[in-house]
This record gives C-alpha cells, sequence and structure tokens, in this order.
C-alpha cells in the first residue's frame, strides 16, 4: 500500500467527516497499523501539497494538514461511489466526449485516469463515453488545456444497440473476475471477531476500503439495464457493505482515540 493513496483513504474515509484537518503525528500514528513508515507519510504529504490536495494548518496539537476544496470535492465524489449512495438510474444516452490528445505520454497517461475515474471508458484513444456525465468533466479538461467536443449520444440503430457499445469501452468480463478475486481475497482479512482489538478492526476495514477503492478507476457502475445478468460486481459491493459497516463501530473507536490522544 503506498503512503499517498493510503493517505486518500484516510482523509476520505475518516479525517473529512472529522473536519478534514490533522496534526503530522495523527497522521503517522493511523497509518503504522498499516506498515507505512512516518518518512514515507511525510514525504506522501510533502507531494499532496505540490499537487494541491492538502494544505498546511497550525492546529492546537501542532502542525498540520487540511484538505483543500478539490480535494473535499472529489472525495465526497468517491465516497458516494464507494458506499453506493446514489441511485443509478439512466435515461438511454451516453455522454460523448472527443479530445485532441497531448503530446506528453505522461500527461495522456494521467488524462485517461482521470477520466477512468469520472466514470468513462474508452472507445478509442481520442474518444470516451459515459452513462451519465461527471459534474466535473468540463472543468477537469479545461483546467489540463484538453481541446475537446462533447456530444450526448443516444443509439438509434444497427446491430448490438447500446449494451454493445458498452462492451467496446469496458471489458466487462475482466471487470466481473476481479470482483470475484476481491471477494475471495478480503474474506481471510475480515474474518475478525468482536473480541478483536479495535486497531486490528481498523486495519482490516482500512485494507479493505482501498482495495474496494481501486474499482473507482475500473467500474464505471453501469446501469443495470447495460450489465450481464447476475453480475459478480453485485455480490461484491453486498459483501463490501457488509463488512465495513460491521467494523465501522471499532475503526472509529480507534481514529477517535488516536486523536484524542495527541489533542
Amino acid at each position: 500500500m503506498q503512503a499517498r493513496s493510503a493517505l486518500f483513504d484516510l482523509y476520505g474515509d475518516h479525517l473529512r467527516p472529522r473536519g478534514g484537518a490533522a496534526p503530522v503525528a495523527a497522521l503517522v500514528r493511523l497509518l503504522a497499523p498499516l506498515g507505512i513508515a512516518a518518512p514515507a507519510v511525510r514525504t506522501a504529504v510533502s507531494r499532496m501539497v505540490r499537487q494541491g490536495w492538502l494544505q498546511p494548518v497550525k492546529l492546537p496539537e501542532g502542525p498540520g494538514y487540511r484538505l483543500t476544496a478539490k480535494a473535499s470535492r472529489r472525495l465526497d465524489e468517491a465516497a458516494a461511489r464507494i458506499y453506493r449512495t446514489e441511485r443509478l438510474g439512466w435515461d438511454g444516452r451516453f455522454d460523448l466526449i472527443i479530445i485532441t490528445l497531448p503530446l506528453d505520454r505522461a500527461e495522456r497517461g494521467r488524462l485517461a485516469a482521470d477520466l477512468s475515474f469520472l466514470g468513462y471508458g474508452a472507445l478509442d484513444a481520442g474518444t470516451w463515453l459515459s452513462p451519465r456525465p461527471a459534474s466535473e468533466i468540463d472543468a477537469l479538461l479545461t483546467d489540463s488545456g484538453i481541446r475537446y467536443e462533447r456530444f450526448t449520444a443516444e443509439h438509434f440503430a444497427g446491430a448490438g444497440g447500446a449494451a454493445a457499445l458498452v462492451r467496446r469501452a469496458w471489458d466487462l468480463e475482466d471487470l466481473g473476475r476481479k470482483y470475484a478475486e476481491f471477494v475471495s481475497a478480503q474474506q481471510p482479512i475480515v474474518r475478525l471477531g468482536p473480541e478483536a482489538p479495535d486497531e486490528a478492526a481498523y486495519a482490516a476495514r482500512f485494507r479493505l476500503v482501498h482495495a474496494w477503492r481501486t474499482f473507482l478507476f475500473q467500474d464505471p457502475q453501469l446501469p443495470p439495464a447495460l450489465l450481464p445478468e447476475r453480475w459478480t460486481g453485485t455480490t461484491a459491493a453486498t459483501f463490501f457493505d457488509r463488512h465495513a459497516g460491521r467494523l465501522r463501530p471499532a475503526a472509529d473507536r480507534f481514529v477517535d482515540t488516536c486523536l484524542q490522544e495527541l489533542s
């Protein structure tokens, strides 16, 4: 687990609901159960400050870092998708984006990752679509200096229909396998009884959420009409919800204890 991605998880799942700021000592303490050392935490924090995700603040407990407005928006959107708080309807139309690709390879990679995170799939390198428009897509492309055009597309005629278009943009068979692997890998990790220490429950839940969060870059959460029957993603979501909820009280107690000890 990389320190930077763990910090996103920590702020998004635990610190955002508690005001979005924490002293450096708390960040180090809360990532220690994941095997992340203090130097790695501090290096990752500095990188996130440079990238505009965190900003330094003076807290009563000492120097700390607060989420920026950009980070808060991104984490709120991620939380809605992680915990499936939005009802996913579909009006039969796609948000279609045609972009002029940047010349720099690394920049193209970052752009593809951002578009995937927002729920867009690629028909080819310059053509992306989603069953629902992302609210921040225009800002993302404009801020990145990308030339683009957006269209609303609806299937009218031809072979295969909308479901066939979806299978071109996303490898649902591979995604289904990854969901099954997620459940198989996480079962031994979350198998904790009520007598387990709060720190152990916190670490198990953290790893569960961290693994689940990777699907934000892989699964656009397609509406049921566009998914295969007996979709393994639904089974995996039920598994995640059950264990994330079961481990939450103990994880919250551990976080609160750590923050209180450092106050």
